[in-house]
């Protein structure tokens, strides 16, 4: 009745619940992974496998229990199991409680002793702790990772690169025998591999500092490509890292195949979102570019603990509460987890659990209510991340824009720092593009297996794209919505299946797809785009509260040429508001298009010429329309004569620009304006 002592019991079984469950899932990948790094040695490429838990802990807890009769005769199976079988021996609740008021009159607990002082054990509780304890010990080991690859592939093969000063082995009659590791193993062991006598390398966390197992062009295995295993990890981004980077580094001969290994249970989400975060930070931390701390590994909809997250969690707290999901009800979801969500009136507790919280309850239950549970939940996140993508606020950190010419047509300078005079700048830039072709033979790699694949060509636009199921979406009301993805060849987008039968997507067979698909391949490969964009540049932090925040995302553009700008895209409606917000005068002159496209998606824009008339977007009669607003009286009549028309709307008149004609006419009005 203790409630920070029963904390501290609750985040001791929390821990090993953890720990173990971690255990579990990796040692699940164990056959996948050796069926894969036979096909690689096959292929006559060698394996690394980048780990973090050697049970070297078990180990010595389990050696330190042994008879010297024992210990001559080995015959032991070090297991996961051993963790929840010790925490059970050292953690269960075995004392008898007495229960008694306190001074301010609240009911509390404390352990009983006999007459002599002695702890009294509850005898209920003892047998069925004995009886647990029992029925473990009866189950089939749980194999731990590192000891598992040696048992398979023998000493021979696999070459150990840990922090193990003893391992257990097998020797020629197959008989177990304790081997130790001096502190010069791990040099030997690296040798081994690099040389190519050891074609398959294991290290941890403490192999993956000073040392470099890469294709190195002086090492005689320099021509066999690094098949690196991404088995466990770990919880500290930098120490992941860092192993990646291991058989990744200059003066190689051949990059790594990054091979991250993961299981079908959407539990492991947990552990991937956790190192999902600190890449993230990692990488904004030491480079300024989230991609260099994640290496692309994860999407955001991976990361459990960012603030998408976070929101889809009280929204699926509220959905539980409402009773609208699926996969659980509210009262058994509490008895299962132990967690808290309603007051004694069944009300929603106004602070709920945290997530990290929730993610470590989730982990307890039975794989099918969890997936259920993750598929609601990770539903709900990517609804979140699609909208804020689409949206162009999803912080990705660094996106990279690749063309083949860069041309600046004008710079102007927004603010100089007065202590480093470090420049902030607003570029105009003009970008030769070619658009990223996916060819048939690629797409048919990829897709041609699915059966679930639909060839489909547009009637109005004559484009073809690919239909594939793509992942789902959750919606305000708990229900999964179905999305598929639009795979064409200079891009995809994603689709719910519902709206699709209202578009004018039509079904084709796929000799007609691939020779459509394959003119549109040629058609790419044969243009190039010409885009005129502007670049907010330099020193950004210092301003970045000036900056448009309709879109956050920065942007690395380069060309073939090695120029290399790095800023925030500035939207054709925005400019005139950051020009003002630095006190400066506008000079750069917007294009017909940029014009239109600030005026649908933006406040508008002033119209070069027509001394402070506006381009905006207006609704009139249930139509969207291009309006050209605050012109001076006079130039009504030289308005019109250009292409404009007027409609007197509640004793206002008012000058629109035709849909189809309003880029040319204002080409004409910029060219050529009224006096």
């Amino acid at each position: 009745m203790n409630a920070m002592a029963k904390g501290s019991a609750l985040s001791r079984f929390e821990s090993a619940k953890q720990r173990f469950f971690s255990q579990v899932l990796i040692a699940m990948k164990m056959p996948t992974v050796v069926r894969s790094i036979e096909e690689e040695l096959a292929a006559g490429h060698v394996a690394v496998v980048q780990l973090t838990s050697t049970a070297e802990a078990i180990l010595e807890r389990r050696l330190a229990g042994l008879s010297p009769d024992e210990r001559a005769n080995l015959a032991i199976d070090v297991s996961p199991l051993d963790t929840l079988i010790d925490y059970l021996k050292t953690a269960f609740p075995t004392r008898q409680m007495r229960a008694f008021r306190s001074s301010d009159g609240a009911l509390r607990s404390e352990p009983m002793h006999d007459g002599d002082g002695n702890a009294v054990l509850c005898q209920e509780a003892v047998e069925a702790r004995d009886n647990l304890v029992e029925s473990l010990c009866s189950m089939p080991p749980v194999p731990a990772a590192l000891d598992f690859l040696i048992a398979h592939f023998g000493t021979d093969a696999v070459a150990e690169v840990t922090g193990r000063s003893r391992r257990v082995v097998i020797d020629g009659q197959g008989r177990q025998k304790l081997e130790r590791r001096s502190a010069s193993s791990n040099i030997a062991e690296t040798d081994a591999f690099m040389s190519g006598r050891k074609p398959i390398l294991v290290f941890s966390e403490a192999g993956g500092t000073g040392r470099s197992y890469h294709a190195d062009l002086d090492c005689p295995t320099a021509n066999k490509r690094r098949i690196h295993f991404l088995l466990e990890p770990g919880w500290r981004a930098d120490i992941a890292i860092q192993g990646l980077g291991r058989t990744h580094r200059t003066y190689q001969w051949k990059p790594p195949v990054f091979r991250p290994v993961t299981t079908t249970c959407k539990g492991e989400r947990r552990f991937i979102s956790t190192i999902a975060r600190r890449l993230d930070t990692l990488g904004a931390l030491a480079r300024g570019q989230r991609q260099t701390g994640g290496q692309n590994l994860f999407d955001p909809a991976d990361n459990l603990e960012s603030s998408y997250a976070r929101e889809a969690l009280t929204q699926w707290y509220h959905l539980l509460h409402a009773g609208k999901l699926a996969s659980i009800g509210l009262e058994k979801f509490q008895i299962i987890t132990g967690l808290k969500l309603v007051d004694e009136n069944g009300t929603l507790l106004d602070k709920l659990p945290p997530i990290q919280r929730w993610l470590n309850r989730i982990l307890a239950l039975r794989i099918a209510t969890q997936d259920a549970i993750f598929e609601e939940y990770m539903g709900l996140i990517q609804a979140r991340v699609d909208a804020a993508r689409e949206a162009g606020t999803l912080d990705l950190g660094v996106e990279a824009i690749r063309a083949e010419r860069i041309v600046e047509l004008s710079q102007q300078v927004l603010r100089e720092d007065p202590v480093s005079g470090a420049e902030t700048r607003l570029l105009r830039l003009e970008l030769h593009l070619k658009p990223r072709v996916t060819g048939w033979a690629r797409l048919d790699k990829i897709w041609g297996g699915s059966a679930d694949g639909r060839s489909l060509r547009n009637s109005r636009s004559g484009r073809v794209a690919l239909c594939v199921p793509s992942w789902s979406i959750t919606d305000d009301d708990g229900r999964p919505v179905k999305m598929m993805e639009l795979v064409r060849p200079t891009g995809s987008n994603r689709i719910q299946l519902a709206g699709l039968a209202h578009t004018h997507w039509e079904e084709i067979d796929r000799k007609s797809f691939q020779s459509f698909w394959e003119a549109e391949v040629t058609e790419a490969l044969d243009k190039v785009d010409i885009e005129t964009i502007s670049v907010a540049t330099g020193l950004l932090l210092p301003v970045w509260n000036k900056l448009p925040q309709d879109d956050v995302r920065v942007w690395r553009i380069d060309d073939a040429a090695g120029t290399s700008i790095l800023g925030r895209i500035v939207m054709p409606g925005a400019i005139e508001k950051l020009q003002s917000a630095f006190g400066l005068t506008s000079s750069i002159m917007l294009t017909p298009g940029e014009l239109i496209e600030a005026a649908r998606h933006g406040d508008g824009a002033l119209i070069p010429g027509l001394h402070g008339a506006r381009l905006v977007s207006a609704m009139v009669n249930d139509s969207r329309r291009i309006e050209i607003r605050d012109f001076r009286p006079q130039d009504r009549e030289w308005l019109k004569a250009r292409g404009a028309f007027s409609e007197v709307i509640a004793y206002k008149t008012r000058l629109f620009l035709p849909a189809g004609k309003a880029d040319e006419i204002l080409s004409t009005i910029i060219a050529e304006p009224p006096q």
